[in-house]
């Protein structure tokens, strides 16, 4: 073989075994050409995959400096390799456009603009995906309220005692801690003003209209979606839903529609024990750091506060409880076959249940504001 100028073309020639036992020595031959143009394998008794991965990357060398190296006296199993490897390399090293080669900040821009496209384009299923499941629950509950008899008592009351009662300890812990707090910062910034009195109206209104439901429905997310999302997975791990399809059993209706349903009932509830609970703290520490009595508080509180700022607070319980509910439970739909497949399921239906309660709870606020609520 020879060049445009009929001279033989600079080879690099191989010989022996490549593998990874002569790595080091295989790397310095190949360095050593650095104006090469072909590599020759013709002489080569063994090649391994840490042998090829050498080979592909000396090409790509040549790749990113705009020229090019091919590889002769291949047999056919050699060449299968070496293909297989270099499509495993990263892209960003190895593609090369139809038009010459790309350079990097090219292919850093594409690999970029790729990633982000895939991105959106799996965010985009995933929010489809999800806005059917919802769907579905809402027929399921539509047909449960024509029909009754077809809601699980049992496994509603369960779930009730699971994501409700066992709840109530650590809520009510957080609301009186949470009225603690805002007592203690409000005293000592109102007491700069000589407006101390004012700390009630300040406890009882971000109490009831924002912090006690949305802090509730904060710990219920961590609490119950990931319950949710463990337990329908693992049950999806084992078939169980597989075969509840063959017996003729609906998953949603068996497994989803009591959960649901269990926390839309005892989200308010627990909304307002920790609503009491804040309160409850909130005069604590006005007693002990302002000298505001308890009968005082009481009187301060009723004066100014209307009983419309917990009916807005608790208006949006529901809601919060159908999202964390609906969230978990298509989690825990989506678990593959592994167990690592269910640890991501069961921290993603975490995170996107407090992101998306937040974000509702931002959405509540603007629109009570709006019409002066």
């Amino acid at each position: 073989m020879t060049d445009t100028a009929g001279q033989m073309p600079k080879t690099i020639t191989l010989t022996g075994p490549v593998t990874l036992a002569n790595l080091s020595e295989t790397r310095a031959r190949l360095w050593a050409g650095r104006e090469a143009v072909f590599i020759d394998l013709s002489g080569v008794t063994a090649l391994d995959t840490a042998g090829a991965w050498l080979v592909a990357r000396r090409q790509q060398a040549t790749v990113r400096t705009g020229d090019g190296m091919g590889v002769i006296g291949a047999n056919p199993s050699q060449t299968l390799l070496l293909k297989t490897v270099t499509a495993a390399l990263p892209k960003a090293l190895s593609d090369v456009s139809q038009h010459g080669p790309r350079r990097p900040i090219a292919v850093f821009a594409a690999d970029i603009l790729a990633t982000l496209g895939q991105t959106l384009s799996a965010n985009a299923a995933n929010i489809a995906d999800a806005i059917a499941f919802l769907g579905i629950v809402m027929a399921r509950v539509a047909r449960t309220a024509l029909h009754p008899s077809r809601l699980r008592g049992t496994a509603l009351v369960h779930h009730m005692h699971q994501a409700g009662l066992n709840a109530v300890p650590i809520v009510a812990l957080m609301g009186f801690l949470i009225g603690i707090v805002l007592a203690f910062q409000g005293a000592a910034q109102l007491r700069q003003f000589g407006a101390e009195v004012f700390v009630v109206d300040l406890i009882a209104i971000s109490i009831l209209r924002e912090l006690g439901i949305l802090l509730t429905a904060i710990i219920v997310a961590g609490r119950s979606a990931s319950a949710f999302t463990a337990a329908i997975g693992s049950m999806k791990m084992r078939e169980e839903i597989d075969a509840m399809r063959v017996l003729g059993l609906d998953p949603i209706e068996l497994l989803v529609l009591p959960r649901v349903l269990a926390l839309v009932i005892l989200l308010p509830v627990l909304g307002f024990i920790a609503n009491m609970a804040g309160l409850v703290g909130g005069g604590l520490m006005a007693w002990t750091q302002l000298g505001i009595s308890p009968g005082m508080f009481q009187t301060q509180l009723l004066a100014n506060t209307d009983v419309s700022h917990l009916l807005i607070g608790l208006s949006k319980a529901p809601v919060f409880a159908l999202i964390i509910g609906v969230v978990g439970c298509h989690q825990g739909m989506q678990v593959g076959g592994n167990a690592e497949s269910l640890g991501n399921r069961t921290s993603r239906s975490v995170v996107v249940a407090i992101f998306l309660v937040i974000v509702v709870d931002a959405l509540f606020s603007i629109f009570f504001s709006v019409w002066g609520i």
